[in-house]
């Protein structure tokens, strides 16, 4: 029997669209492997905990204290017992102070073999005697090499008789949120503890001018600061500084200053014993939307110079009312960064700065100076007692021009021109805007004005000109700062 041949009709399919099919699929299968792999947690850390832990250290500082034995502290003062406890505690002899030792713990890291140990300023500041307690048991004597207050860093050396097992800074750069971290250190005086945890975020500031936390959720206790916080190839990325907690435990927010700030110090102090930052010599602020807009700047970026006195901008024709926007061929995108990459730079370097002055940029060098020596020799601030009301309301402002007795009450030069702000109402922008009685005008619209009449044609001219805000200078006790009022 002769076999049949039966025909299947074949649908012919577009190849682009199976192209399409096939890197779909293909694009799917890779999202399932990454997601896969972003879930997956380390095996173990044990490999790199036996790797790094030889090179962390407990650290016991002591420090002599007075003691307070005043009688007088242990009853409310006034009270008609305060004489007879100050007179029972001088006839049993504890009348008089006497000193006493008090300890404190923290946690360091040895960066390398001849004894240099890296630690929080906080954790020895004021410490007379530092012991160093290694993994092994071990323990020296440390000596203060530098500390750095501004970044809470201090640098130790002790002496050995044998190379110290050490570890090496990474690129804190490099960590992205999300990435495994070990703390390392000794929490609460247990001794050698370990804790995993992620990169919650990046670039967290808390109080100084220098800087730049990763956020853990690693568990951060009394006692870890100053300990290594380490990437998943045993390099240290930050220095385990701070927590912030109700009740002073652990509640996974916890802040190590990064390795790329710490490292930079570190070297100045090996090299120095003290830290040698760059110095512009300017007062600056960020560049808001509103500012930006009062200025016509395309976007609200850069530093924006509110003060330049004496010093190296000066010098090289920086004015008030210039935005910095590059410097040293760098984006500047806001004041913090500016502040990170002046201090980063070389003392004595001299670096092009671009800034923007009345619709046009211009690039200026400037020789930097020392920050350190600048801050040494800069006058303590005065204060000033603020001025009487007077009815002259404009921007939800009343204004005075600057009498001399104003001038006197403000304590300012003979000099000094401007419009003095004597009162504030509670519900205006100007009030929201930060303000406030004592404060006096010296620029609007970038130009100088000295009387009230002077501001009225700021305004008119922002206003023909299509602005929506005016750009002020404000001075307060001496410290000059830009800010935008609307003028619709």
């Amino acid at each position: 029997m002769q076999s049949k041949a039966i025909s299947i009709p074949v649908r012919r399919q577009d190849p682009l669209r199976a192209l399409a099919m096939l890197a779909l699929g293909l694009a799917l299968l890779l999202a399932q492997a990454l997601a896969a792999y972003a879930r997956a947690a380390p095996d173990s850390f044990a490999d790199l905990v036996e790797k790094v832990s030889p090179a962390v250290v407990d650290i016991t500082t002591t420090t002599t204290v007075a003691a307070s034995t005043d009688p007088g502290q242990m009853v409310p003062p006034g009270s008609p017992f305060e004489d007879f406890f100050r007179d029972f505690m001088d006839r049993n002899g504890q009348g008089k102070p006497k000193p006493r030792r008090s300890q404190a713990l923290g946690s360091g890291f040895v960066i390398s073999e001849d004894g240099y140990i890296v630690t929080n300023n906080h954790v020895i500041d004021g410490a007379d005697d530092i012991q160093i307690e290694f993994f092994n048991g071990g323990k020296l004597k440390a000596k203060v090499v530098g500390v750095d207050p501004k970044t809470d860093i201090a640098l130790l050396k002790v002496k050995s008789d044998k190379p110290l097992p050490f570890v090496s800074f990474g690129n804190s750069d490099d960590m992205r949120v999300g990435d495994w971290v070990l703390a390392v250190g000794n929490p609460l005086g247990q001794g050698f503890s370990v804790s995993a945890g992620i990169i919650s975020a990046r670039g967290r500031a808390l109080r100084g001018a220098y800087d730049d936390y990763l956020q853990t959720d690693a568990a951060i206790n009394r006692g870890n600061s100053g300990g290594p916080l380490f990437n998943t190839d045993g390099q240290v990325i930050g220095v385990n500084t701070a927590i912030l907690s109700p009740n002073g435990g652990s509640i996974g927010i916890g802040f190590s200053m990064a390795s790329n700030v710490v490292s930079k110090v570190v070297a100045q102090l090996q090299d120095y014993g003290e830290t040698r930052r760059g110095w512009l010599g300017v007062r600056i602020q960020d560049v808001t939307p509103d500012v930006a807009e009062a200025m016509g700047l395309p976007k609200s970026a850069g530093a924006l110079v509110t003060d330049v006195p004496d010093g190296p901008a000066s010098a090289a024709g920086i004015q008030s009312g210039d935005v910095i926007q590059s410097f040293n061929g760098a984006e500047v995108k806001d004041t913090r960064e500016l502040v990170r990459m002046v201090a980063d730079a070389p003392v004595g370097k001299k670096v092009p700065v671009l800034v923007y002055r009345e619709g046009k940029t211009l690039t200026l060098t400037v020789t930097l100076g020392r920050r350190e020596t600048a801050e040494a020799d800069k006058p303590a601030a005065e204060t000033a007692p603020a001025p009487e009301p007077k009815e002259q309301t404009l921007l939800g402002m009343t204004l005075s021009t600057l009498t001399p007795e104003l001038r006197d009450q403000l304590g300012l030069k003979a000099d000094a021109e401007g419009i003095v702000v004597t009162d504030v109402a509670d519900t205006s922008e100007a009030y929201e805007k930060g303000l406030r009685a004592g404060d006096l005008i010296t620029e609007a619209g970038q130009v100088k004005v000295a009387s009230i009449s002077d501001l009225n044609d700021r305004i008119a001219e922002a206003k023909d000109a299509g602005r929506k805000s005016i750009l002020l200078l404000i001075r307060r006790q001496g410290e000059p700062r830009f800010l935008a009022l609307s003028v619709e």
